[in-house]
């Protein structure tokens, strides 16, 4: 009798295991001055996902012990030993050792996609950045240079301080800082996003762990009053030598000569150019759920 019972238990288990629906697990990584867990956007996230996904592994990264460091190192530890600490968390949970989703917010954004260029094991599958910053920014958040000259007069000073070494190595937006006005100084002395983005010498590694992402979506948010230009949310920026006129990412050198190889990304439909009406710092579920989950993570 027990062992008829054991045998339509197991019968039942497997039955069970056969119909869930097993979901790849999702890392998020937060924005500067945010944390990752609690009422904050990603921590939102996070458990809208495991209600939404029932049984998916969901984590939100915190670079640091405790939520006060996570918060602090957003501001003052470089790109590379955040990125370094990233992989360390994931290459530790086994959970994740046959692939995850990156879901990236502002900040978050290119450093989840120096995580894909650089650890790559355990496999990135789809890449998604919310108001990423993928060509850098050149401008003060909410202080729109078109608009005011003052604004404008601003990011000029800027632009005489934020390639210092001080500044580069303990200031983590001053990593994406990216000039339009005197391009060769921003290649030589940006020390993340310079690298990440091929522009000074040509790293394959970068290529083919880019290239191996099944999709990468890039999230614009129209209203966007931080991001400068916006179109740096889909690797657009200002053209050379000025800072008004936009040049798209097919129009860019590094889209031509394919350095980051997202030329061919494109071709075999892996690119994705999302537009919402957000503000930056906005998140909508119902949005985020239809064009994203249900179309990327599902």
């Amino acid at each position: 009798m027990c062992k008829n019972s054991l045998k339509v238990a197991l019968i039942l288990l497997f039955a069970i295991l056969n119909v869930c629906k097993c979901y790849t697990p999702i890392v998020i990584w937060h924005g500067i001055g945010d944390t990752c867990c609690n009422n904050t956007i990603t921590g939102h996230l996070q458990k809208l996902l495991q209600a939404y996904l029932p049984g998916s592994h969901v984590i939100s990264l915190q670079i640091g012990s405790t939520k006060e460091e996570d918060l602090i190192n957003s501001y003052n530890t470089h790109p590379d030993k955040q990125i370094r600490m990233a992989c360390h968390i994931i290459q530790s949970d086994p959970l994740l050792a046959n692939g995850y989703n990156g879901i990236g917010f502002s900040q978050g954004s290119q450093l989840m996609r120096g995580l894909a260029q650089r650890c790559g094991k355990p496999k990135m599958k789809n890449l998604i950045t919310m108001a990423g910053q993928h060509q850098g920014v050149y401008g003060v958040p909410e202080c729109n240079a078109t608009a005011i000259p003052a604004c404008d007069a601003m990011r000029k000073l800027i632009n005489n301080v934020i390639y210092l070494k001080a500044l580069q190595e303990e200031l983590v937006p001053a990593t994406y800082w990216h000039n339009p006005l005197n391009t060769n100084k921003y290649i030589k002395r940006s020390t993340y996003l310079a690298d990440i983005n091929n522009e000074r010498n040509i790293n394959e590694a970068y290529i083919e762990n880019l290239q191996a992402l099944d999709n990468f979506v890039m999230v614009r948010h129209g209203a966007d009053e931080v991001v400068q230009p916006t179109e740096s949310s889909w690797f657009g920026f200002y053209k050379d030598g000025q800072s008004s006129e936009i040049e798209t990412l097919p129009e860019s050198e590094l889209y031509k000569s394919d350095r980051l190889g997202l030329k061919q990304m494109d071709k075999k439909g892996k690119l994705h150019f999302l537009l919402n009406d957000w503000k930056h710092a906005a998140f909508e579920w119902n949005w985020f759920r239809e064009n994203i989950v249900d179309t990327f993570l599902k």
